[in-house]
């Protein structure tokens, strides 16, 4: 019997359900095979020459069909009808035709289907075609572009960008679009404005609202009212007047409903109303399409198929009558920028399935085949119509004007489906008037009794958030990705760390703003939004046949391999001082008013430098550090340095200095300070409260006990050396020559003794200096980005630099006595380079 492939098990056995028993149908599970994750995958002088490898959990499933076709050699491909599906089925053709001993008849069928009805895959059965080579060509450039910056990009950025991970192509403009809506809200400087709301009531006791619209003859624009003083003033020229109704302008207006979803759009409608993550919905999506209840799930294509839209006018006309049904049916055309339009839009396979009818068992499928069939239904129903009114009412001087908007519903058309979204929203906003509400009968001039006037302050607002939805909203207007990309692309920037969601909206992390500011400082061409789209359009013409694939990578690469070449010689110091210099004014309000750029907002000497940590993250620190300790985290934009940080108690004063002993909760945990900050620049003493000491109950003794460490206990009695006790990072510490030793009870650091110490420091032999093959040839400063010591140091196997866990070696032939700070500093990022 013949073999169908498809990707997926649950797609098999609907097919197979609606095939018969005369087809063997198989799942590949997806991608066969892909680009191995190492460099030379993709080859730019071998005319872009790309190597595959079989993936691990591919290999049963290729042997199962290969073994099907042992019995019967007739090929049928039947993946997906994108470009994804057309790869998928031409890696299964091309592994399958260099088995050794299998043959199969003739070239393998290709066939397409956009929903998974029996009527549909009959229909392509009889139609079968061969595998699509264009379509083909398009994949492989789209593949071969994102191997080429992922894998000449990343290397880039783990050298010259600590901390930052991989880059991706579209992903990388994706983080841009969040990082620079970020940085507009931080530019943002609200204006107040205010507007008068007025309660009026007509000759017959109805009540309705109007808005001040003309105040001292003038008709007012939205921020006139800029000031408290200025609305008051406003509310007594309202008393002080007596309204007539001065014009009345009613007319028709209607709302068409909205065309049936494409897959941007309902990712954007599930987010909003189901709550649902692109993700999600995908996930969902792909469930009701595999179970033959939805067309294929990605797509931009708004039209429907001419069965399909007879189909729906019917539905209407059986539940809502005639009334309901425009009297010819509705097209639509996708006006995003790029759209290839290649399939129809997203719809139920049988309009007479409601939400309530289809035979559904999760919750999460329900919901979202009841949106996509109410979508669909509502694209072919008549428009809903209105009566919108407008009236204007004047003092008998008209010096002062008031205006009130209303409307009714003539007839509400598709809204008998959908219900009138708007209005809540539009209603409950304070100081607005809801111009949705109905009118009270009103009739030129007749007096307006005044009831009540107030006033209501706002603010302008920046611009929002991207949420997920809207982010991939975003993309489709600029013509960036595509449907079977758009999930995936919000999900990747998400898992590399470059942006995080909170609440709801996609918020830039430190990293984020590195990468952006480090790829538009040097690679500004290829995180444009133009140049993006374009390679999209490139692509398409690629799957048109318009373009050859060698000729769209040949452009990109020429370019881009230059872009790379230039960053070669860039030192790692140079590339932070730069993006300082981009992203201090972006972070840190009103920068440029500070007396000297960059300059340190804490002690005002030294130079604000971006830096990165492996716990805290991209921060600015003070090039005086460790004099002046100021810090600002850009995830987070907390201080740690000395902006001022909650108390949580005042404990006592110290009598030697007068000054106040608090417990306050900072970034890392509790901690005790002697002093304040204010009056003075120099920084109030600070120390750590230990695990296992509760803040609460800390004394005055006790804290300033703490306040006093590190103290010196003796000297050790085998060598003479000091014995430190202290409160690190890690907690309480014992210090003896470069060897260290934790204590073990939080509470012993405040009166541990000689004998104790001693006893701690033999459980702990071989403490930091416990290697003795090495020793250190010299200091060559602090690590320009993250902090700690970087030194020259002579091992075992020769000469290498430290730095805190990392060690690299000195390439053979150089002197190790000419080794700078900066040369020590490439090697250092080149080793976790390698190591990642």
């Amino acid at each position: 019997m013949p073999v169908v492939v498809v990707e997926s098990p649950a797609k098999a056995r609907t097919i197979e359900k609606y095939l018969g028993q005369g087809y063997r149908v198989l799942a590949s599970f997806g991608h066969v095979r892909d680009l191995p994750e190492k460099d030379g995958s993709v080859n730019p002088d071998d005319g872009f020459a790309m190597k595959w490898a079989v993936q691990a959990k591919a290999q049963p499933r290729i042997k199962a069909i290969a073994d099907a076709l042992k019995k019967d050699n007739e090929l049928i491909l039947a993946t997906d009808p994108d470009r994804e599906g057309e790869a998928i089925s031409w890696h299964v053709r091309e592994l399958l035709s260099r088995r050794k001993g299998l043959r199969i008849d003739g070239d393998a069928k290709r066939v397409v289907f956009n929903a998974i009805t029996r009527q549909a895959i009959q229909e392509a059965m009889r139609q079968p075609r061969t595998i699509d080579m264009e379509l083909v060509d398009a994949y492989l450039a789209r593949r071969a572009l994102d191997y080429l910056v992922g894998y000449t990009l990343s290397p880039v950025l783990w050298r010259k960008l600590p901390g930052a991970r991989s880059a991706g192509r579209v992903q990388s403009v994706c983080v841009r679009l969040i990082v620079e809506r970020e940085a507009e809200i931080e530019a943002f400087k609200p204006k107040e404005y205010w507007t008068v709301i007025a309660l009026l009531e007509t000759p017959r006791s109805e009540g309705f609202q109007a808005q001040l619209t003309i105040l001292d003859g003038r008709k007012l624009q939205k921020h006139d009212l800029a000031t408290k003083e200025k609305a008051d003033r406003a509310v007594e020229a309202i008393k002080a007047a007596s309204f007539v109704v001065s014009g009345l302008d009613s007319k028709p207006t209607r709302r068409n409903p909205p065309p049936p979803f494409v897959t941007a759009t309902l990712q954007q409608d599930a987010s909003v109303k189901l709550k649902f993550n692109p993700r999600r919905t995908m996930r969902v999506a792909q469930a009701l399409y595999e179970a033959g209840l939805i067309t294929y799930m990605r797509t931009d294509g708004s039209d429907m198929a001419p069965e399909a839209v007879n189909a729906t006018r019917e539905e209407i006309a059986r539940r809502f009558g005639s009334d309901y049904l425009p009297k010819s049916r509705r097209f639509y055309r996708k006006k995003a920028k790029n759209a290839q339009e290649a399939h129809e839009c997203i719809r139920p396979t049988d309009m007479s399935l409601d939400g309530g009818r289809v035979k559904l068992g999760e919750s999460d499928q329900r919901a979202l085949y009841e949106l996509i069939w109410k979508r669909a239904l509502a694209s072919q129903m008549e428009s809903a119509r209105f009566l919108q009114t407008t009236c204007d009412l004047l003092s008998r001087d008209e010096r002062t004007g008031l205006r009130a908007r209303g409307r009714v519903i003539q007839f509400d058309g598709f809204l008998k489906l959908f219900g009138d979204s708007r209005r809540p929203d539009q209603a409950k906003a304070k100081g607005r008037l809801d111009e949705t509400a109905e009118l009270p009968q009103l009739k030129p001039g007749e007096l307006a009794t005044l009831v009540e006037v107030s006033p209501h302050q706002h603010f302008t607002q920046p611009p929002p958030r991207y949420t997920e939805a809207s982010l991939v909203k975003r993309m489709v207007e600029l013509g960036i990705g595509r449907p079977s990309t758009y999930s995936s692309i919000v999900a990747t920037i998400q898992d590399r760390g470059y942006v995080a969601s909170e609440k709801g909206s996609l918020v830039p992390k430190g990293t984020g703003w590195m990468l952006t500011a480090f790829l538009k400082t040097y690679f500004e061409t290829y995180v444009g939004y133009e140049f993006t789209a374009g390679l999209e359009e490139d692509l398409d013409d690629v799957s048109g046949g318009r373009k050859k694939r060698i000729e769209v990578l040949e452009k990109f690469w020429e370019g881009f391999a230059a872009s790379v070449a230039d960053t070669q010689g860039l030192r790692i110091g140079d590339v932070l001082d730069k993006l300082s210099d981009i992203l201090v004014p972006q972070v840190i309000p009103d920068s440029n008013s500070l007396e000297n750029f960059r300059s340190c907002p804490d002690c005002g000497k030294g130079k604000l430098i971006l830096r990165t940590g492996r716990g805290s993250g991209a921060f600015f620190g003070c090039s005086t550090y460790p004099e002046c300790q100021f810090r600002l985290f850009l995830d987070d934009r907390k201080s740690g340095g000395s902006a001022e940080l909650p108390a949580i108690r005042r404990i006592g004063t110290d009598p030697e200095s007068s000054l106040d002993v608090t417990a306050r909760t900072g970034r890392y945990g509790p901690y005790l300070q002697l002093g304040e900050n204010e009056g003075t620049k120099e920084k109030p003493k600070r120390v750590s409260i230990p695990k296992g000491i509760d803040p609460e109950t800390v004394t005055l003794e006790a804290a300033l006990t703490m306040l006093a460490l590190p103290r010196e206990i003796g000297t050790h009695p085998d060598d003479g050396q000091s014995i430190e006790a202290g409160i690190g990072r890690y907690g309480p510490y014992l210090k003896h020559g470069r060897k260290y030793a934790s204590v073990p009870d939080p509470k012993e650091i405040l009166s541990i003794g000689m004998n104790r110490a001693v006893e701690l420091l033999a459980q702990n032999p071989g403490g930091r200096n416990r290697r003795t093959t090495r020793s250190e040839a010299r200091q060559l400063g602090e690590h320009p980005a993250e902090g700690g010591a970087v030194r020259l140091m002579n091992g075992r196997y020769g000469p290498y630099v430290n730095w805190k866990k990392v060690n690299a070696s000195i390439p053979k032939g150089a002197d190790p006595a000419s080794v700078s700070l900066e040369q020590a500093v490439e090697l250092i990022e080149a080793k976790r380079g390698a190591g990642k």
